[in-house]
C-alpha cells in the first residue's frame, strides 16, 4: 500500500513537472505578443499612410493609442478572471488580439479602433500573468522568460514587418496580419495547459493558473482568519505604500523605455549620426537588453541583488545618458548598449517586484493592475513630454537631463519597494495594537 502511494506521488510530480514546463512555454509566447503590434506599426508608417490613406495626423496616435490603452484598460483583466479564471482570461485576451491585428488593416476606418482593442487585449493579458507566476511558484526563470519574451517580441516585432512586406509581395497589410499566428497559437496553449492539474500527493490540487490564497498570511503582515479576533478588512493596496512605490518603479521604467524608443535616434542623428546608423542603434539598444531580461528576475530573486538592482539601475541609466551627451561617436555603441541592458533589466526588476513584494497571487493580480494600469498611463506622458521640452528648449542637453532625473526617481522608488513591508490585499493588521499583533502571529492558524 505504502508503495502504490509513493508510485502515485512520484507519477502525479512528473506530471506535474511536465504541465510546469509547457505552462512556461505558453507564458512565453504569450509574453511575445505584447509588443509586436506597437513595433510592427511604428516600422511601416510611412507605408501604412499611403496604402490605407490615413490622414496624416493619424499616423502618430498608431503608435500612442496602444500605450493609451494600456493605462486606461487595467481593470479588464483581473474583471474576466474573476469570471472564467486567469488562465482562460489570458486566452480570451491573446484570441482578441488576433482579431484586433487580423481585422485592423481593412482600411481607415478599422485601423485606430482595431490598435486600441490591440492596446487592450495586451494589457488585459500582461496584468494577470504577474497572478499566474506567483501561483506558479517558480517566480526566477519564469519571469525572466516573460520579460525576455516581451522584449524578443519587441525587437522582431520592428526588425521582421518589412522584410515579411516584401515576402508577402509588397503588401504591408499582409505583413502586419502575420501577427495574429503567434497570438492564436500562445492562446491554445495557454488554454490548454491551464486547466487544474493533480497535485503531487495525488489528491487534487490547484493548477497554476487557478486562483488561491496566500502561502502565509503572517509574511505579509496579516492575521490567521479563524481566530478569536476575528477577521479584518484587508487594507486597500491605495494605502499601502509599497504597493505606491512599485508602481512608482513600473512607470518610469516604463516612460523611459518610450521616451528612449521616440528619441534615442533623433539624438544620434543630431551627435552627427546617418538616419540609418541611428535607426541600427535603435535596434541595437532594444537586443541588448534581452539578455538582461531573462537574468534579471533570475539574481533578483535574491534579496541582497534585488536590492542593490532596484536602485542600481537607475543610478546607470542617469550616468549613461549624461554621458552620452559629451561622448564622442566611437563610444556611442558601447554606451547604447549599457542602456539597453539597464532598461531591458529594469522591466525584468519592475515584474519581479509585482510578483514577490506580493503575498500571494490574488494580491499579485491586483498590484499587477494597479502598477501597470497607472504606470503605463504615466508612460504614455514620457514620449510626448521629451518632445515638447526638445521643442521648447530647442537643445538635447535639458532632454538629456530630465531623462535622467527620471531614472534617479527610479532609483529611489526601487529602494522604497524592496525595502517596504510585503503587500498584501488579503488580510491586515495594521489596525491591531502591537501586542495584539505579536500573539496573533504566534497564535497561527487556529
Amino acid at each position: 500500500m505504502l508503495h502504490q502511494a509513493e508510485d502515485v506521488s512520484v507519477g502525479c510530480r512528473r506530471v506535474m513537472m511536465f504541465r510546469n514546463w509547457w505552462l512556461l512555454v505558453a507564458i512565453t509566447l504569450v509574453a511575445f505578443n505584447l509588443r509586436p503590434a506597437i513595433t510592427s506599426v511604428a516600422a511601416v508608417l510611412e507605408e501604412l499612410r499611403s496604402v490605407l490613406g490615413l490622414d496624416p495626423r493619424a499616423i502618430p496616435l498608431l503608435v500612442a493609442l496602444p500605450v493609451l490603452a494600456f493605462g486606461l484598460s487595467a481593470p479588464c483583466g483581473p474583471w474576466l478572471a474573476r469570471r472564467v479564471g486567469p488562465g482562460r482570461a489570458i486566452a480570451v485576451a491573446m484570441l482578441v488580439l488576433a482579431a484586433a491585428l487580423s481585422g485592423r488593416v481593412l482600411g481607415p476606418v478599422v485601423m485606430l479602433p482595431g490598435t486600441f482593442l490591440a492596446g487592450v487585449a495586451i494589457m488585459a493579458a500582461s496584468v494577470l500573468v504577474p497572478q499566474v507566476l506567483r501561483a506558479n511558484r517558480d517566480t526566477a526563470w519564469s519571469t525572466g522568460l516573460w520579460t525576455m519574451g516581451i522584449g524578443l517580441g519587441a525587437a522582431l516585432g520592428a526588425g521582421l514587418t518589412q522584410p515579411l512586406q516584401y515576402l508577402f509581395g509588397g503588401s504591408v497589410t499582409w505583413a502586419l496580419a502575420v501577427w495574429a499566428i503567434p497570438a492564436l497559437v500562445g492562446a491554445l496553449l495557454i488554454q490548454w495547459h491551464g486547466e487544474p492539474g493533480p497535485s503531487p500527493t495525488g489528491a487534487g490540487g490547484m493548477s497554476p493558473l487557478t486562483l488561491a490564497e496566500p502561502e502565509d498570511p503572517q509574511e505579509a503582515g496579516g492575521v490567521p482568519r479563524n481566530n478569536c479576533i476575528g477577521i479584518l478588512a484587508p487594507l486597500p493596496l491605495r494605502k499601502q505604500t509599497t504597493a505606491w512605490a512599485v508602481t512608482a518603479f513600473f512607470g518610469l521604467q516604463a516612460m523611459l523605455y518610450f521616451s528612449l524608443t521616440s528619441s534615442l535616434a533623433a539624438f544620434l542623428i543630431y551627435k552627427g549620426m546617418t538616419p540609418l546608423a541611428a535607426a541600427a542603434f535603435l535596434g541595437w539598444f532594444n537586443v541588448a537588453g534581452l539578455p538582461a531580461g531573462l537574468l534579471a528576475p533570475v539574481l533578483a530573486g535574491r534579496r541582497n541583488l534585488l536590492a542593490f538592482m532596484s536602485s542600481g539601475l537607475g543610478i546607470l541609466m542617469a550616468a549613461v545618458l549624461l554621458t552620452m551627451l559629451a561622448a564622442p561617436g566611437d563610444l556611442q555603441f558601447v554606451l547604447v548598449g549599457l542602456l539597453g541592458v539597464a532598461q531591458g533589466a529594469g522591466f525584468g526588476v519592475a515584474m519581479t517586484l509585482i510578483v514577490i513584494r506580493s503575498a500571494g497571487p490574488l494580491t499579485a493580480g491586483k498590484l499587477s493592475a494597479m502598477s501597470q494600469g497607472i504606470g503605463f498611463a504615466l508612460a504614455a506622458m514620457g514620449p510626448i513630454g521629451a518632445a515638447l521640452l526638445l521643442e521648447w528648449t530647442q537643445r538635447w542637453e535639458a532632454t538629456i537631463w530630465a531623462l535622467a532625473a527620471e531614472a534617479i526617481l527610479l532609483a529611489v522608488a526601487g529602494h522604497l519597494a524592496v525595502k517596504g513591508r510585503l503587500i498584501s490585499v488579503e488580510v491586515s493588521d495594521e489596525s491591531l495594537p502591537g501586542p495584539s499583533r505579536a500573539s496573533s502571529a504566534r497564535s497561527g492558524p487556529g
